[in-house]
Protein backbone atom coordinates (compact mmCIF):
# COMPACT_ATOMS: atom_id res chain seq x y z
CA UNK A 1 0.00 0.00 0.00
CA UNK A 2 1.48 3.45 -0.87
CA UNK A 3 1.46 6.24 1.47
CA UNK A 4 0.79 9.89 0.03
CA UNK A 5 0.25 13.02 1.50
CA UNK A 6 -3.19 15.18 0.62
CA UNK A 7 -4.31 18.08 1.72
CA UNK A 8 -8.10 18.82 2.63
CA UNK A 9 -10.11 21.69 3.71
CA UNK A 10 -12.87 21.77 6.06
CA UNK A 11 -14.96 23.94 8.44
CA UNK A 12 -15.48 23.33 11.67
CA UNK A 13 -16.78 25.38 14.44
CA UNK A 14 -14.30 25.51 17.70
CA UNK A 15 -15.87 26.89 20.65
CA UNK A 16 -13.04 28.51 22.55
CA UNK A 17 -13.11 28.95 26.46
CA UNK A 18 -14.47 32.47 26.18
CA UNK A 19 -17.25 31.48 24.43
CA UNK A 20 -18.12 28.14 26.67
CA UNK A 21 -17.95 30.15 29.29
CA UNK A 22 -20.31 33.04 27.87
CA UNK A 23 -22.77 30.34 26.94
CA UNK A 24 -22.75 28.59 30.29
CA UNK A 25 -23.55 31.69 32.01
CA UNK A 26 -26.70 32.69 29.29
CA UNK A 27 -28.26 29.56 30.83
CA UNK A 28 -27.34 30.01 34.63
CA UNK A 29 -30.79 31.76 36.87
CA UNK A 30 -29.54 34.24 38.99
CA UNK A 31 -29.21 32.40 42.06
CA UNK A 32 -27.46 29.60 40.04
CA UNK A 33 -25.07 32.63 38.78
CA UNK A 34 -24.55 33.85 41.91
CA UNK A 35 -23.57 30.26 43.43
CA UNK A 36 -21.23 29.84 40.58
CA UNK A 37 -19.22 33.98 40.93
CA UNK A 38 -18.75 33.24 44.19
CA UNK A 39 -17.27 29.45 43.54
CA UNK A 40 -15.16 31.48 40.91
CA UNK A 41 -14.08 34.47 43.62
CA UNK A 42 -12.74 31.48 45.93
CA UNK A 43 -10.59 30.24 43.53
CA UNK A 44 -9.81 33.63 41.68
CA UNK A 45 -7.69 36.09 43.57
CA UNK A 46 -7.50 38.43 40.71
CA UNK A 47 -11.48 38.65 40.98
CA UNK A 48 -13.61 40.24 43.67
CA UNK A 49 -16.82 42.08 44.23
CA UNK A 50 -17.16 45.60 43.92
CA UNK A 51 -18.60 46.53 47.19
CA UNK A 52 -17.41 50.29 47.72
CA UNK A 53 -14.12 49.58 49.76
CA UNK A 54 -12.51 52.58 48.19
CA UNK A 55 -9.85 53.47 46.22
CA UNK A 56 -7.23 50.74 48.14
CA UNK A 57 -9.26 47.90 45.61
CA UNK A 58 -9.63 50.46 42.82
CA UNK A 59 -7.55 48.66 39.41
CA UNK A 60 -4.51 49.98 38.55
CA UNK A 61 -4.43 52.28 35.02
CA UNK A 62 -3.50 49.64 32.53
CA UNK A 63 -6.27 46.75 33.75
CA UNK A 64 -8.97 49.59 34.49
CA UNK A 65 -10.85 48.80 31.13
CA UNK A 66 -11.12 45.12 32.13
CA UNK A 67 -13.13 46.36 35.01
CA UNK A 68 -16.82 46.67 35.54
CA UNK A 69 -17.29 50.71 36.65
CA UNK A 70 -19.90 53.10 36.39
CA UNK A 71 -18.18 54.58 33.77
CA UNK A 72 -16.23 52.78 31.66
CA UNK A 73 -17.02 49.89 29.55
CA UNK A 74 -14.59 46.50 29.54
CA UNK A 75 -12.26 45.95 26.20
CA UNK A 76 -10.56 42.99 25.40
CA UNK A 77 -7.10 42.39 26.53
CA UNK A 78 -4.55 43.26 24.07
CA UNK A 79 -1.98 40.99 24.75
CA UNK A 80 -4.38 37.95 24.83
CA UNK A 81 -4.22 35.83 21.61
CA UNK A 82 -6.70 36.13 18.88
CA UNK A 83 -8.53 32.73 19.58
CA UNK A 84 -9.12 34.04 22.97
CA UNK A 85 -9.70 38.01 22.50
CA UNK A 86 -11.96 37.49 20.53
CA UNK A 87 -15.91 38.74 20.36
CA UNK A 88 -18.04 35.84 20.76
CA UNK A 89 -19.95 34.70 17.53
CA UNK A 90 -23.06 37.41 16.62
CA UNK A 91 -25.38 34.96 16.37
CA UNK A 92 -24.84 32.78 19.02
CA UNK A 93 -24.49 35.66 21.56
CA UNK A 94 -25.29 38.68 20.06
CA UNK A 95 -24.08 42.09 19.34
CA UNK A 96 -22.78 44.35 22.48
CA UNK A 97 -22.54 47.91 21.88
CA UNK A 98 -22.17 50.07 25.20
CA UNK A 99 -21.46 47.75 27.91
CA UNK A 100 -21.49 49.99 31.61
CA UNK A 101 -22.82 49.00 34.92
CA UNK A 102 -24.79 51.85 35.65
CA UNK A 103 -27.76 50.20 36.76
CA UNK A 104 -25.27 49.08 39.91
CA UNK A 105 -26.43 50.39 43.31
CA UNK A 106 -24.27 50.94 46.01
CA UNK A 107 -23.76 47.57 48.69
CA UNK A 108 -25.04 48.57 52.23
CA UNK A 109 -22.47 49.77 55.00
CA UNK A 110 -20.06 47.68 56.88
CA UNK A 111 -21.61 46.00 59.63
CA UNK A 112 -25.13 47.20 58.74
CA UNK A 113 -26.26 42.63 58.16
CA UNK A 114 -30.27 42.20 57.85
CA UNK A 115 -32.21 40.60 60.80
CA UNK A 116 -32.29 37.06 60.18
CA UNK A 117 -35.71 35.23 60.92
CA UNK A 118 -36.30 32.90 63.71
CA UNK A 119 -36.32 29.00 62.15
CA UNK A 120 -39.99 28.21 62.64
CA UNK A 121 -41.02 25.31 65.14
CA UNK A 122 -41.52 21.93 63.59
CA UNK A 123 -44.27 19.77 64.15
CA UNK A 124 -42.89 17.56 66.85
CA UNK A 125 -41.54 20.11 68.32
CA UNK A 126 -44.51 22.14 68.84
CA UNK A 127 -45.75 18.49 69.77
CA UNK A 128 -43.40 17.79 72.31
CA UNK A 129 -43.65 21.29 73.89
CA UNK A 130 -47.68 20.99 74.45
CA UNK A 131 -47.23 17.50 75.65
CA UNK A 132 -44.59 18.35 78.00
CA UNK A 133 -47.33 21.10 79.69
CA UNK A 134 -50.21 18.55 80.22
CA UNK A 135 -50.40 15.93 82.92
CA UNK A 136 -49.72 12.21 81.71
CA UNK A 137 -48.13 9.23 83.37
CA UNK A 138 -44.25 8.50 81.94
CA UNK A 139 -45.55 5.45 80.20
CA UNK A 140 -48.18 7.06 78.17
CA UNK A 141 -45.67 10.31 77.63
CA UNK A 142 -43.57 7.86 75.70
CA UNK A 143 -46.23 6.38 73.90
CA UNK A 144 -47.27 9.64 72.61
CA UNK A 145 -44.13 10.28 72.30
CA UNK A 146 -43.89 7.52 69.35
CA UNK A 147 -47.04 8.02 67.72
CA UNK A 148 -45.94 11.99 67.37
CA UNK A 149 -42.50 10.34 65.78
CA UNK A 150 -44.80 8.29 63.74
CA UNK A 151 -46.58 11.29 61.78
CA UNK A 152 -46.30 12.52 58.48
CA UNK A 153 -45.63 15.72 57.08
CA UNK A 154 -49.56 16.45 57.14
CA UNK A 155 -49.89 15.39 60.57
CA UNK A 156 -51.58 11.92 59.52
CA UNK A 157 -50.62 8.80 61.68
CA UNK A 158 -50.52 6.43 58.33
CA UNK A 159 -49.13 3.35 60.48
CA UNK A 160 -51.86 1.60 62.24
CA UNK A 161 -51.64 1.00 65.86
CA UNK A 162 -51.15 -2.88 65.66
CA UNK A 163 -47.87 -2.03 63.25
CA UNK A 164 -47.09 0.09 65.82
CA UNK A 165 -47.02 -2.26 68.69
CA UNK A 166 -44.97 -4.52 66.61
CA UNK A 167 -42.36 -2.18 66.64
CA UNK A 168 -42.02 -1.58 70.32
CA UNK A 169 -39.25 -2.85 72.13
CA UNK A 170 -40.26 -6.23 73.88
CA UNK A 171 -39.54 -4.70 77.50
CA UNK A 172 -42.59 -1.99 77.13
CA UNK A 173 -45.18 -4.54 76.41
CA UNK A 174 -48.02 -2.26 76.31
CA UNK A 175 -51.08 -3.09 75.25
CA UNK A 176 -53.32 -2.16 72.74
CA UNK A 177 -56.02 0.04 75.06
CA UNK A 178 -52.47 1.64 76.07
CA UNK A 179 -51.88 3.16 72.62
CA UNK A 180 -55.28 4.09 72.24
CA UNK A 181 -55.41 6.11 74.93
CA UNK A 182 -52.15 7.78 73.99
CA UNK A 183 -53.33 8.61 70.45
CA UNK A 184 -56.60 10.05 72.55
CA UNK A 185 -53.97 12.35 74.14
CA UNK A 186 -52.07 13.04 70.92
CA UNK A 187 -55.69 14.07 69.14
CA UNK A 188 -55.97 16.71 71.60
CA UNK A 189 -53.37 18.56 71.06
CA UNK A 190 -52.76 21.71 68.47
CA UNK A 191 -53.11 21.63 65.71
CA UNK A 192 -56.84 19.95 66.01
CA UNK A 193 -57.00 17.16 63.70
CA UNK A 194 -53.27 15.75 63.82
CA UNK A 195 -52.92 12.19 64.81
CA UNK A 196 -55.90 11.41 62.40
CA UNK A 197 -55.53 8.08 60.44
CA UNK A 198 -57.74 9.11 57.61
CA UNK A 199 -59.33 12.21 56.24
CA UNK A 200 -62.92 11.67 57.54
CA UNK A 201 -61.32 11.33 61.06
CA UNK A 202 -59.17 14.58 60.35
CA UNK A 203 -62.48 16.24 59.50
CA UNK A 204 -64.42 14.59 62.58
CA UNK A 205 -61.91 15.51 65.03
CA UNK A 206 -62.10 19.64 64.30
CA UNK A 207 -65.86 19.64 63.73
CA UNK A 208 -66.09 17.51 66.81
CA UNK A 209 -63.62 21.18 68.61
CA UNK A 210 -66.58 23.29 67.58
CA UNK A 211 -68.52 24.93 69.79
CA UNK A 212 -71.73 22.89 70.09
CA UNK A 213 -73.85 25.90 69.04
CA UNK A 214 -72.17 26.23 65.98
CA UNK A 215 -74.57 26.24 62.96
CA UNK A 216 -74.93 22.81 60.99
CA UNK A 217 -72.51 21.14 63.62
CA UNK A 218 -74.26 17.90 63.69
CA UNK A 219 -74.72 17.64 60.05
CA UNK A 220 -70.93 18.45 59.25
CA UNK A 221 -70.25 15.62 61.89
CA UNK A 222 -72.85 13.22 60.36
CA UNK A 223 -71.47 13.94 56.72
CA UNK A 224 -67.51 13.67 57.41
CA UNK A 225 -68.03 9.99 58.95
CA UNK A 226 -69.99 8.40 56.77
CA UNK A 227 -71.00 10.62 53.32
CA UNK A 228 -67.75 11.81 52.66
CA UNK A 229 -67.61 10.25 49.29
CA UNK A 230 -70.68 11.44 48.28
CA UNK A 231 -69.63 14.92 48.94
CA UNK A 232 -66.03 14.73 46.76
CA UNK A 233 -68.51 13.48 44.06
CA UNK A 234 -70.66 16.37 44.71
CA UNK A 235 -73.48 14.14 44.46
CA UNK A 236 -75.87 16.60 46.03
CA UNK A 237 -79.35 14.76 45.75
CA UNK A 238 -78.03 11.99 47.41
CA UNK A 239 -76.70 13.97 49.98
CA UNK A 240 -80.11 15.63 50.54
CA UNK A 241 -81.60 12.34 51.42
CA UNK A 242 -78.88 11.02 53.55
CA UNK A 243 -78.94 14.00 55.22
CA UNK A 244 -82.83 14.85 55.13
CA UNK A 245 -82.22 18.40 54.46
CA UNK A 246 -82.67 21.14 51.66
CA UNK A 247 -80.61 22.99 49.85
CA UNK A 248 -80.16 25.36 52.32
CA UNK A 249 -79.21 23.49 55.13
CA UNK A 250 -76.59 21.40 52.68
CA UNK A 251 -74.94 24.73 51.50
CA UNK A 252 -74.39 25.56 55.12
CA UNK A 253 -72.57 22.62 56.04
CA UNK A 254 -70.59 22.21 53.06
CA UNK A 255 -69.54 25.87 53.80
CA UNK A 256 -68.95 24.65 56.96
CA UNK A 257 -66.82 21.24 55.93
CA UNK A 258 -64.48 23.68 53.13
CA UNK A 259 -63.58 26.11 56.39
CA UNK A 260 -61.86 22.71 57.66
CA UNK A 261 -58.14 22.31 57.52
CA UNK A 262 -57.20 18.74 55.64
CA UNK A 263 -53.83 19.13 56.28
CA UNK A 264 -53.19 19.94 59.64
CA UNK A 265 -49.62 19.39 59.89
CA UNK A 266 -48.41 21.50 56.79
CA UNK A 267 -48.29 24.93 58.71
CA UNK A 268 -45.16 23.24 60.60
CA UNK A 269 -43.86 21.70 57.24
CA UNK A 270 -40.14 22.63 56.66
CA UNK A 271 -40.65 23.50 53.13
CA UNK A 272 -38.93 26.86 52.74
CA UNK A 273 -40.29 29.43 50.24
CA UNK A 274 -38.75 30.09 47.11
CA UNK A 275 -37.89 33.46 45.93
CA UNK A 276 -37.50 35.25 42.66
CA UNK A 277 -35.49 38.09 42.02
CA UNK A 278 -36.51 39.50 38.92
CA UNK A 279 -34.16 40.02 36.25
CA UNK A 280 -35.76 42.94 34.41
CA UNK A 281 -38.43 45.36 35.12
CA UNK A 282 -41.08 46.54 32.73
CA UNK A 283 -42.70 50.55 33.20
CA UNK A 284 -44.28 52.53 31.35
CA UNK A 285 -42.22 55.46 30.34
CA UNK A 286 -44.01 58.13 28.44
CA UNK A 287 -46.79 55.88 27.05
CA UNK A 288 -43.87 52.84 25.96
CA UNK A 289 -43.32 49.95 27.60
CA UNK A 290 -39.71 49.61 28.75
CA UNK A 291 -37.76 46.68 30.12
CA UNK A 292 -34.48 47.26 32.31
CA UNK A 293 -31.94 45.25 33.73
CA UNK A 294 -32.90 44.90 37.61
CA UNK A 295 -29.88 46.64 39.82
CA UNK A 296 -30.61 43.77 42.73
CA UNK A 297 -29.67 41.25 40.21
CA UNK A 298 -26.78 42.20 38.81
CA UNK A 299 -23.30 41.27 40.09
CA UNK A 300 -20.43 43.97 40.54
CA UNK A 301 -16.85 42.38 40.10
CA UNK A 302 -13.98 44.17 39.28
CA UNK A 303 -9.86 43.10 39.23
CA UNK A 304 -8.34 43.44 42.60
CA UNK A 305 -5.51 45.90 42.57
CA UNK A 306 -3.68 44.25 44.82
CA UNK A 307 -2.55 41.35 42.96
CA UNK A 308 -2.97 43.34 39.62
CA UNK A 309 0.16 45.70 40.63
CA UNK A 310 2.32 42.41 41.74
CA UNK A 311 1.72 40.98 38.47
CA UNK A 312 2.56 44.39 36.86
CA UNK A 313 5.74 44.59 38.81
CA UNK A 314 7.04 40.82 38.08
CA UNK A 315 6.62 40.06 34.28
CA UNK A 316 8.52 36.81 34.66
CA UNK A 317 8.19 33.13 34.34
CA UNK A 318 6.88 32.74 38.39
CA UNK A 319 4.20 34.85 37.39
CA UNK A 320 2.36 32.79 34.74
CA UNK A 321 -0.23 31.29 37.35
CA UNK A 322 -1.58 35.60 38.27
CA UNK A 323 -1.68 36.44 34.52
CA UNK A 324 -3.82 33.55 33.66
CA UNK A 325 -6.33 34.13 36.67
CA UNK A 326 -5.83 38.21 35.47
CA UNK A 327 -7.11 36.54 31.62
CA UNK A 328 -9.84 34.41 33.47
CA UNK A 329 -11.49 37.31 35.72
CA UNK A 330 -11.30 39.75 32.71
CA UNK A 331 -13.42 37.03 30.47
CA UNK A 332 -15.76 36.73 33.47
CA UNK A 333 -16.49 40.37 33.74
CA UNK A 334 -17.14 40.62 30.07
CA UNK A 335 -19.07 37.63 29.83
CA UNK A 336 -21.42 38.58 32.73
CA UNK A 337 -22.15 41.85 31.15
CA UNK A 338 -22.72 40.63 28.02
CA UNK A 339 -25.43 38.00 29.81
CA UNK A 340 -27.34 41.06 31.28
CA UNK A 341 -26.82 42.56 27.90
CA UNK A 342 -28.50 40.23 25.70
CA UNK A 343 -31.22 39.07 28.70
CA UNK A 344 -32.06 42.98 28.75
CA UNK A 345 -32.20 42.81 24.06
CA UNK A 346 -34.31 39.82 24.40
CA UNK A 347 -36.91 40.87 26.88
CA UNK A 348 -37.51 44.46 25.45
CA UNK A 349 -38.05 42.59 22.36
CA UNK A 350 -40.42 40.32 23.86
CA UNK A 351 -42.39 43.71 25.60
CA UNK A 352 -42.33 45.28 22.31
CA UNK A 353 -44.30 42.30 20.43
CA UNK A 354 -46.88 41.78 23.84
CA UNK A 355 -47.61 45.55 24.75
CA UNK A 356 -51.28 44.34 23.98
CA UNK A 357 -50.44 41.76 27.28
CA UNK A 358 -49.04 45.06 29.33
CA UNK A 359 -52.08 47.21 28.48
CA UNK A 360 -55.09 44.33 28.53
CA UNK A 361 -54.10 41.37 30.97
CA UNK A 362 -54.06 37.61 29.37
CA UNK A 363 -56.56 37.54 26.93
CA UNK A 364 -54.68 39.98 24.38
CA UNK A 365 -52.06 37.73 24.67
CA UNK A 366 -50.49 37.46 20.59
CA UNK A 367 -48.96 34.22 19.42
CA UNK A 368 -44.48 33.81 19.52
CA UNK A 369 -42.51 31.47 19.06
CA UNK A 370 -38.58 31.73 20.09
CA UNK A 371 -37.93 32.03 16.53
CA UNK A 372 -39.02 35.52 15.46
CA UNK A 373 -37.33 37.10 18.67
CA UNK A 374 -34.22 35.46 17.56
CA UNK A 375 -34.65 36.99 13.76
CA UNK A 376 -35.02 39.87 14.84
CA UNK A 377 -32.31 39.88 17.01
CA UNK A 378 -29.56 38.26 14.87
CA UNK A 379 -29.19 35.94 17.52
CA UNK A 380 -29.31 31.64 17.50
CA UNK A 381 -32.74 30.54 18.40
CA UNK A 382 -30.74 28.25 21.35
CA UNK A 383 -29.90 32.15 22.49
CA UNK A 384 -33.06 32.98 22.88
CA UNK A 385 -34.43 29.57 24.89
CA UNK A 386 -31.35 29.81 27.21
CA UNK A 387 -32.14 33.53 27.90
CA UNK A 388 -35.66 32.96 28.48
CA UNK A 389 -35.59 30.17 30.90
CA UNK A 390 -35.21 30.87 34.62
CA UNK A 391 -35.43 34.50 33.62
CA UNK A 392 -38.12 36.67 35.07
CA UNK A 393 -39.93 39.67 34.27
CA UNK A 394 -41.75 42.06 37.09
CA UNK A 395 -44.26 43.70 35.28
CA UNK A 396 -47.27 45.80 36.58
CA UNK A 397 -48.99 42.29 36.08
CA UNK A 398 -46.82 40.49 38.22
CA UNK A 399 -43.36 38.72 37.52
CA UNK A 400 -43.47 35.97 34.87
CA UNK A 401 -40.69 33.59 33.30
CA UNK A 402 -39.68 35.34 30.32
CA UNK A 403 -40.88 31.90 28.52
CA UNK A 404 -44.34 32.51 29.78
CA UNK A 405 -45.05 35.15 26.74
CA UNK A 406 -44.00 32.89 24.24
CA UNK A 407 -47.05 30.10 23.32
CA UNK A 408 -48.43 28.55 19.94
CA UNK A 409 -51.18 29.56 18.43
CA UNK A 410 -55.02 28.75 17.43
CA UNK A 411 -56.44 29.63 14.22
CA UNK A 412 -59.97 31.84 14.03
CA UNK A 413 -62.43 31.70 11.52
CA UNK A 414 -61.20 34.77 10.12
CA UNK A 415 -57.68 33.61 9.16
CA UNK A 416 -55.90 34.88 11.84
CA UNK A 417 -54.42 33.45 14.90
CA UNK A 418 -54.54 33.57 18.35
CA UNK A 419 -52.18 33.20 21.28
CA UNK A 420 -52.65 29.99 23.87
CA UNK A 421 -52.57 31.98 26.39
CA UNK A 422 -55.21 33.88 25.45
CA UNK A 423 -57.54 31.50 25.29
CA UNK A 424 -56.64 29.96 28.35
CA UNK A 425 -57.72 33.18 30.14
CA UNK A 426 -60.77 33.17 28.11
CA UNK A 427 -61.44 29.52 29.26
CA UNK A 428 -60.52 30.93 32.74
CA UNK A 429 -63.16 34.12 32.69
CA UNK A 430 -65.52 31.75 30.87
CA UNK A 431 -65.54 29.10 34.32
CA UNK A 432 -65.49 31.88 36.86
CA UNK A 433 -68.89 33.51 35.44
CA UNK A 434 -70.29 30.24 34.77
CA UNK A 435 -73.99 29.36 36.88
CA UNK A 436 -72.57 26.82 39.59
CA UNK A 437 -75.70 24.83 39.44
CA UNK A 438 -75.08 24.37 35.39
CA UNK A 439 -71.31 24.60 34.68
CA UNK A 440 -70.52 24.28 31.23
CA UNK A 441 -68.98 21.32 29.78
CA UNK A 442 -65.42 21.27 27.64
CA UNK A 443 -68.03 20.66 24.73
CA UNK A 444 -69.66 23.67 25.72
CA UNK A 445 -67.21 25.83 26.28
CA UNK A 446 -65.46 24.87 22.92
CA UNK A 447 -68.78 25.86 21.48
CA UNK A 448 -69.12 29.58 23.09
CA UNK A 449 -65.10 30.28 22.13
CA UNK A 450 -66.35 28.92 18.32
CA UNK A 451 -69.04 31.98 18.45
CA UNK A 452 -66.11 34.24 19.20
CA UNK A 453 -64.30 33.30 16.06
CA UNK A 454 -61.67 30.38 17.85
CA UNK A 455 -61.45 27.19 16.53
CA UNK A 456 -60.83 24.89 19.61
CA UNK A 457 -61.28 21.04 19.39
CA UNK A 458 -62.72 19.96 22.78
CA UNK A 459 -60.12 17.76 23.35
CA UNK A 460 -57.72 21.16 23.46
CA UNK A 461 -60.17 23.04 25.92
CA UNK A 462 -59.78 19.71 28.27
CA UNK A 463 -56.07 19.84 28.05
CA UNK A 464 -56.54 23.77 28.53
CA UNK A 465 -58.95 23.81 31.69
CA UNK A 466 -56.44 20.63 34.12
CA UNK A 467 -53.38 23.23 33.11
CA UNK A 468 -55.10 25.86 34.64
CA UNK A 469 -56.29 23.49 37.46
CA UNK A 470 -60.05 23.72 36.74
CA UNK A 471 -62.25 20.71 37.60
CA UNK A 472 -63.89 19.15 35.16
CA UNK A 473 -67.95 19.77 35.16
CA UNK A 474 -68.75 16.97 37.53
CA UNK A 475 -67.29 18.48 40.22
CA UNK A 476 -67.45 22.03 39.52
CA UNK A 477 -71.26 21.54 40.07
CA UNK A 478 -72.50 23.75 43.23
CA UNK A 479 -76.30 23.72 45.28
Amino acid sequence: MKHSLQLRLSQHLTLTPQLQQSIRLLQLSTIELNQELERVLQENPLLEREDGAGDQSAPPPDTATTTTTRDEAPATDAAGSDAESREPDRTELGAFDDMTGSGYREDAEDGDYPQQPADAPTLRAHLLAQLSLINVSERDRKLVTLLIDSLDDDGYLTQSLDELLEMLPPEVEAEPEELQIALKHLQHLEPVGVGARNLSECLALQVGSLPPDTAYRAEAMELVKHHLEALAARDFSKLKKLLRCDDVVLRGVQKLITSLNPRPGRDYSSDETRFIVPDVIVKKVKGVWVASLNPDAMPRLRINRLYADILQRNRNAGSQQLATHLQEAKWLIKNVQQRFETILRVSQAIVDRQRNFFEHGEVAMRPLVLREIAEGLELHESTVSRVTTQKFMHTPRGIFELKYFFGSHVTTDAGGSASSTAIRALIKQLVAAENGRKPLSDGQISEILAQQGLVVARRTVAKYRESLQILPVNLRKTI
